[in-house]
């Protein structure tokens, strides 16, 4: 009937009553419609070490998933010593600018690309954890002017075989 709104959806709620969005997500990260079939989200709150952190993120850049990488690096950064805080963040910062690249946003990507390379090049005297700082600089600069520069394609990039290598070859 005209005048008539639609009736309002409830928020999504998880088991802890937190907000929490429950529509499916494709690799990318990308909301789909509710019933869509979509990719297993990564669980968050789960205490990982260092090296099972990277080993969880770089499985999931290799798979193309550079979303779903960050949520493990983003959980790495909340219980990160103090010292290691900004270091995670700009790791999540460098699997999220992918996840822009990825969705062809390339200005988004670029951004935080940038801002990644940025956080992580504080360590790069002392990388911990076998984390190849060198390598992500290089990696992360180099997709930066891609999307950016003059020669900047306006097509998303592929997600799986543009991420980089978040260890030394050795670790």
């Amino acid at each position: 009937m005209a005048g008539e709104s639609a009736p309002a959806r409830r928020r999504d709620r998880d088991e802890q009553g937190r907000a929490r969005n429950a529509r499916p997500r494709d690799g990318l990260g990308r909301p789909l419609p509710y019933g869509a079939p979509g990719v297993a989200r990564q669980p968050e709150g789960v205490p990982r070490t260092p090296a099972e952190s990277l080993t969880e993120a770089q499985r999931l850049l290799d798979a193309g998933m550079p979303f779903h990488a960050h949520e493990v690096l983003e959980d790495a950064w909340k219980t990160a010593p103090e010292a290691e805080r900004e270091l995670w963040r700009g790791l999540a910062q460098l699997a999220v600018g992918l996840t822009h690249a990825a969705r062809g946003n390339a200005v988004g990507g670029a951004t935080l690309l940038d801002r990644g390379a940025a956080a992580v090049e504080a360590y790069a005297d002392a990388a911990p954890h076998g984390i190849d700082i060198a390598g992500l600089l290089v990696w992360a600069r180099e997709l930066s002017g891609r999307l950016t520069g003059p020669e900047a394609a306006a097509a998303p990039v592929a997600a799986a075989d543009t991420a980089p290598r978040l260890r030394t070859a050795a670790d």
